[in-house]
């Protein structure tokens, strides 16, 4: 479809041929374009529609001034923004930080209305899209009843929802168990820390090469990076480290056909004798109280393990009395195409941590689920942890929602479905790429690693490339332009790790692989 629209009293100028109309289709982004074949002053809005040209009578003014303004406030906010706000965020992992005004669907909106198409979704907290009607009324709705109640109170949408998490958690565990809330995943991960410690006595974990949990001072000591601790003194319970199943790159030089799971027997090893340092043959006791795992490595890369390594590794932790840690944060909640990621591996968890997706980005909520024997009330009484804000009102509100949402749709197979069908996408354009090293997917987490010319050399310089022209908002693809958000992790920070909304369309995909083709074919140029 061909809009014309008379611009009355303007002239041409390039910030008003860039001037995207607030137009905001999910589906088709609304692109702007001054046409050279067209008389002076009329501007041309092009949809991806096979339809005939709709003449719009009236006038679409868009004085100059109105762009110059919006360029001004953008430079004063960031000026501002750079004497008042910390830096210890990531805002600043790009190189210009990109202010945004609006979203809906599968788009965010910078301040003149260009679309950015996201694909990683606030690192997968947006599961069901921005801007979510359902999600944003029950939220308003809370807004009109209960807005706020201290947490040493009972409301109904926390008793519900609590409810509908343990459900899910018996049908796919076979196991019954109990939900407590807080507020970001970090805090959830230490309410399981805490749980262990309580349960076991122990304060040391295993935790995953790659592994990522958060940055709080409890959590970092279950986060592989030493860069999170190397400011912050000792950590006596630091967690001893192994290696994941990443066989694009396997530690240990195997080939995943042939290597009988090698990766778990050197963990298996460490309980052939006491020498190993991990438990005593006599007291048959570990020093270790939880194995921390991510069933799909998500910082790490949206690495997937292989097949039988977590049903081997689960047993050997069962066998030894660890307690085994499932955290959800990035990867439930139907992310991998399952409501729980562990759900894809046989895996039967001792306490699950989820965060992220269960408000769809909304206010914030966390939680832990933990079996009957750990969680119970004369196991787990009433102040053993709490947050203020924890089962906030809003929150439970707005996650109560997603629930009803999953509960109602059918996201596993929709999930899997879009998932193969983007997955066999990027290994297309993995046919035109020599620097496309390794694809791979789960539902809709799904991994794209970039590589030198040989398609194994890691080349971070150009996934870091992709990342910054994608902000920059100006991506001709089709005959539209647009922006492109994505996510960069890795152990050498070179995968680019895509988790768009689960409600991402067909013609979404089509969209995301074609902006895609063109970003590696600017950026290795």
């Amino acid at each position: 479809m061909v809009v014309e629209k008379s611009l009355s009293n303007s002239t041409k100028d390039p910030l008003v041929s860039n001037k995207i109309v607030s137009l905001k289709s999910a589906l088709y982004p609304t692109i702007v374009e001054e046409m050279s074949d067209l008389e002076s002053g009329t501007l041309v809005e092009m949809l991806h529609l096979d339809q005939e040209p709709i003449i719009v009578e009236e006038d679409f003014s868009v004085p100059i001034t109105q762009f110059d303004s919006i360029a001004q406030e953008e430079e004063d906010l960031l000026k501002l923004e750079a004497e008042v706000c910390s830096h210890g965020d990531t805002v600043h992992y790009a190189k210009k930080p990109k202010i945004f005004a609006n979203c809906s669907g599968s788009y965010l909106y910078d301040s003149y209305e260009t679309p950015y198409l996201d694909l990683q979704m606030w690192y997968s907290a947006v599961n069901l899209g921005y801007s979510n009607q359902r999600i944003n009324d029950a939220l308003k709705n809370q807004i009109d009843t209960l807005p706020q109640l201290a947490c040493q109170y009972l409301h109904k949408e926390k008793i519900v929802l609590s409810a509908k998490i343990v459900d899910s958690a018996k049908r796919a565990f076979g196991e019954v168990g109990r939900v407590h809330f807080n507020v970001g995943g970090s805090q959830a991960v230490e309410d399981a820390l805490k749980l262990v410690r309580k349960t076991t006595g122990k304060s040391r974990q295993f935790a995953f090469e790659g592994g990522y949990h958060g940055r709080t001072l409890a959590v970092s000591s279950i986060t592989s990076s030493y860069r999170y601790r190397e400011n912050y003194g000792e950590f006596g319970d630091r967690a001893e480290f192994v290696p994941f199943p990443y066989c694009f790159r396997c530690p240990y030089g195997k080939q995943v056909e042939s290597c009988e799971l090698y990766c778990v027997q050197q963990v298996e090893r460490k309980f052939e004798h006491e020498y190993t340092g991990a438990w005593n043959p006599k007291t048959k006791k570990s020093e270790f109280g939880a194995f921390v795992i991510e069933p799909v490595q998500a910082t790490g890369g949206y690495i997937i393990p292989p097949k039988g390594y977590f049903e081997r590794l689960a047993k050997l932790c069962k066998e030894y009395g660890i307690m085994l840690i499932d955290d959800e944060i990035q990867m439930g909640l139907f992310r991998t195409g399952k409501m729980w990621a562990a759900e894809n591996f046989g895996i039967k968890p001792d306490i699950m941590v989820f965060a992220k997706a269960l408000t769809n980005g909304m206010n914030p909520l966390s939680g832990i689920w933990a079996k009957e024997q750990y969680i119970s009330p004369d196991k787990f009484g009433p102040g053993s942890t709490h947050s203020t804000f924890s089962s906030n009102s809003l929150g439970t509100a707005a996650a109560l929602e997603v629930m009803k949402i999953f509960e109602e749709g059918n996201y596993e197979k929709t999930v899997n479905e879009k998932g193969a069908y983007f997955l066999a996408r990027l290994k297309d354009l993995q046919k035109h790429h020599p620097e496309i090293g390794h694809v791979d997917g789960l539902g809709l987490a799904l991994r794209v690693e970039m590589c030198q010319a040989d398609g194994f050399a890691p080349n971070r310089e150009l996934a870091d490339k992709m990342f910054q022209r994608g902000l920059e908002g100006d991506l001709k693809v089709n005959g539209c332009k647009l922006g492109l958000i994505l996510d960069i992790g890795g152990y050498y920070k070179n995968a680019v790790t895509l988790a768009p909304s689960l409600e991402i369309s067909y013609e979404e995909i089509d969209l995301a692989c074609d902006c895609l083709d063109v970003l590696i074919s600017e950026c290795k140029a």
